[in-house]
C-alpha cells in the first residue's frame, strides 16, 4: 500500500502540474495538468497535517473533518469559551447548546456520532478538525479515560481529523500554505467541470469562506443553525413547546427580526447567485432542554414556575426517535404560523438587499415532504406570504427528497416542485435504517473488516440502493417536468466518488461544507474530463 503523500509533497505536485500546463512552452494541456493532481493532494495542501507516522495514539475514531489540532482538554462549551490559549472540546456528542464552545475550540472530538452527526457536519462546515465516535473514551467531570489511560483536563492532546486518530501531547504539525498555483488550477477545473458546485452555508461568514473558495451560489442555508447561539436557542425552545398563543407569537416575532439580519448577510455576500434557504429542519432532540437535567434540578428543588413548566413540555415533546419524528414540513403543520414566519423574514432581507441595489436570488426548500399533498399545502403558505410582496421577483420553491417514499412519489412531488434537491444525509440514514448519529461507531468499522459492506455508506453514497433511489426520483421527476432543477445537499456532494455517482445519476449541481469546494471542483472536472475521453 502506498503511503499518503506529505503536504510538501502534493504542493510539488500542483506546482508542477500548473507550470508544465502554463505559457506559452507548455508541454501539457490543462485537461492533462488537471488529471494529474488527486484530489487526496488537493485536500491535503488545504489543510494543516502532522508530520510524519502518528505516534503517542491513545485512541481512534472516525476522522470527521481534516486538519491537525493541538490543545489543552476542556469537557464543555463554558470552560472553552473562557480558556485563554488553544483547547480541544470533548463531549459524548455535541449539540446546539454547546456551538459557542465548538466555535472557539481548535478542534472537536467526540465519543459518539459518525459523519453525519451534529459535531462533524458543523466542524466540517467550519473548517475545523474533528474526531467522532472514539469510543474509548469515557469522559468524567474533571478527567477523560482513554481506554483506562487517565488525562486530566487541562493537559494537551492532538487530534487528525483525517485519521481519526488521537494522540497525547503536542505533535508536530506542517501548516497550510498559501498556493498560488491552486488557483490556476481550479479555474481550469472550472473551464472544463460540467456541473455547478454550490455551498452548504447558514451565515454571512460561512458565505464569505464560500465565496473565496469558488462556490457558485447556496445549495443549503440549514435555517435551524441560525438559533444555535446561547441567546436564541430559548426563543425557539419557547416557540416549539408553548401552549400559549400569545407566547408563541412573541417568539415568533423575535424570531422573524433575526432571520431577517442573518438573511440579509448571507444575501449581500451571495449577492447575484443562487440562495437556497431550506425552512426550519430541527431534529427535536437538539433543540429541547436536557430532559435528564430538568428532572435532575427538579429533585434538588431547584425548578421555579418557569423550570416546572419547561419539564412539563420537554416531557410532552420528547420523542424515541426523533430523528424521524416531528421535524421538517410535520412541525410546521404541528405550528401553523412558523414557515409563514420565516418566508416574511426572508422576503424583508430580500427587498432591503433590492433596497441597497442588490441582486438576490432566492430558493426557498421545504423539507422532510412525503407526499403530493403534503407538499402542495405547504407551498400554499408559501405563496400565501409572496403574494402580499409583490416587488420581490419571482421565487422558487422547491423540495427536500431524504426519504425513500420521496423518491418513489417523485412524480407525485414533481407538480408542486420547482426544483429537488436529495438530502442523502438522510435518505442513506433511512434506506440502510442506519442511525446517522450511532452506527459507526459501534458497528461500522466491524461491518467493513468483514466486508459486510464494501464502504461506509455515510462517507461514499451506496452505489447500489441510495444512489438508485437518486437515479429513479429524477427521472420520475423529469418525467412531469422535463427540465427540472436537480441538485445535492448532503454531505457525499464534498466526496469525490459520490460526486462522479451523482454526476452519472442526472444531477445538476452539487452542494458541500464551503472548505470542501475546491475538491468538489477538482472532481467534477475530472470526471467530465473522463467522461469526454470514453466517447
Amino acid at each position: 500500500m502506498t503511503p499518503p503523500q506529505s503536504l510538501s509533497d502534493a504542493a510539488t505536485a500542483i506546482r508542477q502540474a500548473v507550470a508544465s500546463a502554463s505559457g506559452p512552452n507548455a508541454t501539457i494541456s490543462h485537461d492533462e495538468a488537471l488529471m494529474r493532481i488527486s484530489t487526496d493532494q488537493l485536500e491535503r495542501v488545504l489543510h494543516d497535517s502532522f508530520e510524519g507516522p502518528s505516534q503517542n495514539v491513545l485512541t481512534t475514531g472516525l476522522g470527521a473533518s481534516p486538519g491537525a489540532a493541538v490543545g489543552s482538554i476542556v469537557l464543555n462549551a463554558d470552560d472553552a469559551m473562557m480558556a485563554t490559549s488553544d483547547v480541544i472540546l470533548v463531549r459524548e456528542e455535541t449539540s446546539p447548546a454547546d456551538v459557542h464552545g465548538m466555535n472557539v475550540a481548535v478542534g472537536i472530538l467526540t465519543t459518539k456520532g459518525g459523519l453525519a452527526s451534529h459535531a462533524a457536519v458543523v466542524a466540517r462546515g467550519w473548517g475545523k478538525p474533528a474526531v467522532c465516535g472514539a469510543e474509548g473514551i469515557e469522559i468524567h467531570s474533571d478527567h477523560i479515560l482513554v481506554n483506562g489511560e487517565r488525562i486530566e483536563a487541562g493537559e494537551t492532546i492532538s487530534i487528525d481529523g483525517k485519521s481519526g486518530h488521537v494522540m497525547r501531547g503536542v505533535i508536530q504539525s506542517n501548516q497550510a500554505e498559501d498556493i498560488p498555483e491552486i488557483a490556476t488550477l481550479l479555474s481550469w477545473a472550472d473551464e472544463s467541470r460540467e456541473i455547478a458546485i454550490r455551498a452548504n452555508a447558514d451565515t454571512g461568514a460561512d458565505a464569505r469562506v464560500a465565496r473565496v473558495n469558488g462556490d457558485e451560489g447556496i445549495g443549503l442555508c440549514r435555517t435551524e443553525h441560525m438559533f444555535l447561539t446561547e441567546e436564541r436557542l430559548p426563543v425557539i425552545q419557547s416557540m416549539i413547546l408553548s401552549e400559549s398563543p400569545d407566547v408563541e407569537e412573541k417568539a415568533l416575532k423575535e424570531l422573524r427580526e433575526a432571520q431577517r439580519h442573518d438573511f440579509g448577510d448571507l444575501l449581500e455576500e451571495m449577492d447575484a447567485l443562487p440562495v437556497t434557504v431550506r425552512l426550519l429542519d430541527p431534529p427535536l432532540h437538539e433543540f429541547l432542554p436536557e430532559l435528564e437535567e430538568l428532572v435532575e434540578a427538579a429533585a434538588r428543588n431547584e425548578l421555579d414556575a418557569d423550570g416546572i413548566a419547561m419539564l412539563q413540555a420537554a416531557r410532552k415533546w420528547r420523542e424515541r426517535n426523533p430523528m424521524i419524528g416531528t421535524r421538517g414540513v410535520r412541525l410546521a403543520w404541528v405550528k401553523p404560523g412558523l414557515y409563514e414566519m420565516q418566508v416574511e423574514a426572508l422576503l424583508d432581507a430580500v427587498a432591503d438587499r433590492i433596497a441597497a441595489g442588490g441582486n438576490p436570488i432566492v430558493e426557498i426548500m421545504i423539507p422532510l415532504t412525503v407526499s403530493g399533498n403534503e407538499l402542495a399545502g405547504a407551498r400554499k403558505w408559501i405563496e400565501s406570504v409572496l403574494q402580499q410582496h409583490p416587488e420581490v421577483a419571482s421565487v422558487k420553491i422547491g423540495t427536500m427528497v431524504e426519504t425513500p417514499r420521496a423518491a418513489l412519489v417523485a412524480d407525485e412531488l414533481a407538480s408542486h416542485a420547482d426544483f429537488f434537491s436529495f438530502g442523502t444525509n438522510d435518505l442513506t440514514q433511512l434506506t440502510f435504517g442506519f442511525s446517522r448519529d450511532d452506527i459507526e461507531n459501534r458497528i461500522m468499522n466491524l461491518y467493513l473488516e468483514k466486508e459486510l459492506l464494501e464502504a461506509n455508506p455515510f462517507q461514499h453514497v451506496d452505489a447500489n440502493a441510495v444512489i438508485e433511489l437518486v437515479r429513479m426520483g429524477i427521472e420520475r421527476g423529469r418525467s412531469i417536468k422535463p427540465d427540472l432543477p436537480i441538485g445535492v445537499c448532503g454531505e457525499h456532494g464534498g466526496d469525490p466518488d459520490s460526486i462522479e455517482l451523482l454526476v452519472a445519476a442526472g444531477v445538476d449541481y452539487v452542494s458541500c461544507s464551503p472548505p470542501r469546494v475546491p475538491v468538489a471542483r477538482l472532481a467534477a472536472a475530472q470526471i467530465a474530463i473522463r467522461a469526454r475521453d470514453n466517447r
